[in-house]
């Protein structure tokens, strides 16, 4: 399998960035990380070696980014209008550096985004938000409006509310979307949501599907035994979604 790693200083972050890109062609994902965790953490949960077969005969290159939630949305020592527009940059390097260094290195013309946990958060958010750059997008285990508490899972913005936080929660602005252009693009994408049975976002996943449906938006929604919130699990369910 092919296996590159690239490092740049970001602009828009102000930081070094890095990712990994396994294969050589085909679909390219841009596949966002788990809570707080890194580039390199598919690959070490064996979640790259259960996608062997597409990569190797160049149905899927894969592009393993960086997360740097704890500066933006798990960052406590920060207010969160700073959080959010933290969150924000980073999107601005999604969009303006890593998609570039995606059409250099793939030279098809799809593209979608995943990810598992708190990636599947960032890789539905952005593909809503951009549709007409995404063929498809793909969210396992995800949480999709970051504003409340759920069990464990805490509001991570305490309360605060702008419209930079309501149009970067999926499961808020997408009730609203009435903009034509938008909402054709979003019907032309592929859209996967998986969540385990007894997952804490079960719901919030059935709710997102309903809304998508109520804006005659297609998806496909899957449920799993248990909580199906680990890596055991996201290796079987990746290489059936991306």
């Amino acid at each position: 399998m092919k296996r590159e790693y690239h490092k740049w200083f970001s602009q828009n972050l102000q930081r070094d960035m890095e990712l990994l890109i396994f294969g050589h062609a085909g679909r390219a994902v841009i596949f966002f990380p788990t809570r707080m965790a890194r580039f390199y953490d598919y690959e070490n949960w064996g979640i790259i070696a259960s996608l062997n077969a597409q990569i190797e005969h160049g149905e899927l290159q894969v592009f393993c980014v960086d997360s740097i939630d704890g500066e933006s949305f798990y960052n406590a020592d920060v207010f969160p209008s700073v959080r959010i527009d933290r969150h924000l940059q980073y999107e601005k390097y999604i969009l303006e550096e890593v998609l570039p260094l995606i059409y250099q290195k793939n030279n098809g013309d799809y593209v979608e985004t995943a990810g598992c946990s708190m990636g599947a958060y960032h890789a539905i958010n952005l593909a809503m938000k951009y549709p007409w750059l995404f063929k498809k997008a793909v969210g396992i285990s995800g949480r999709y409006d970051l504003t409340y508490n759920i069990g464990d899972f805490r509001d991570l913005l305490n309360g605060f509310h702008s419209n930079e936080v309501y149009f970067n929660m999926p499961a808020q602005y997408i009730a609203n979307l009435n903009d034509a252009r938008l909402l054709s693009a979003v019907r032309e994408m592929e859209i996967i949501l998986a969540v385990g049975e007894t997952d804490p976002f079960l719901r919030e996943n059935q709710h997102l599907s309903n809304l998508l449906w109520q804006k005659n938006i297609p998806n496909q929604f899957h449920t799993w035994e248990s909580n199906a919130h680990r890596p055991h699990y996201w290796r079987k369910m990746v290489p059936m979604y991306i």
